[in-house]
């Protein structure tokens, strides 16, 4: 089985870093895609508190439970700065969504036994891999 449906098998808790409450953001869309597919969604950004009625925190370390997967929506140099709390938490996976590129980030949490996709979006491959 590819990573990437693995992943998507496997998780049930989800949280999107990056969320955004603007109907034409791709960040708030497939959150709530991810909520209809079944999975537990929250989002994190530093300022909303509820997109689309999905729960959100201001960092990933305010969640109050276990995060399987950690989404992330955010431009590719603003990668490093959600990486200790990445960390920190210890979700089971990290997904880069397209366009999201930080070779040193997706490294560092390889290294600290994260399995990490970057540059595929979470919508094409749940499509795919027939979730």
């Amino acid at each position: 089985m590819e990573l990437t449906c693995k992943i998507l098998k496997e998780s049930k808790t989800v949280a999107v870093v990056g969320i955004s409450d603007k109907m034409e953001r791709d960040s708030g869309r497939i959150a709530e895609l991810l909520q209809r597919k079944g999975y537990n969604v929250v989002g994190v950004h530093p300022v909303l508190k509820n997109v689309f009625g999905i729960p959100v925190y201001a960092s990933l370390k305010e969640i109050p439970f276990p995060v399987d997967l950690v989404d992330v929506f955010l431009n590719s140099d603003k990668v490093p700065m959600i990486m200790d709390d990445v960390l920190a938490i210890k979700p089971k996976y990290l997904w880069f969504q397209l366009g999201v590129i930080n070779d040193e980030a997706a490294s560092l949490a390889e290294q600290n036994g994260i399995p990490t996709v970057q540059n595929r979006c979470v919508a094409i491959e749940l499509n795919y891999c027939g979730n």
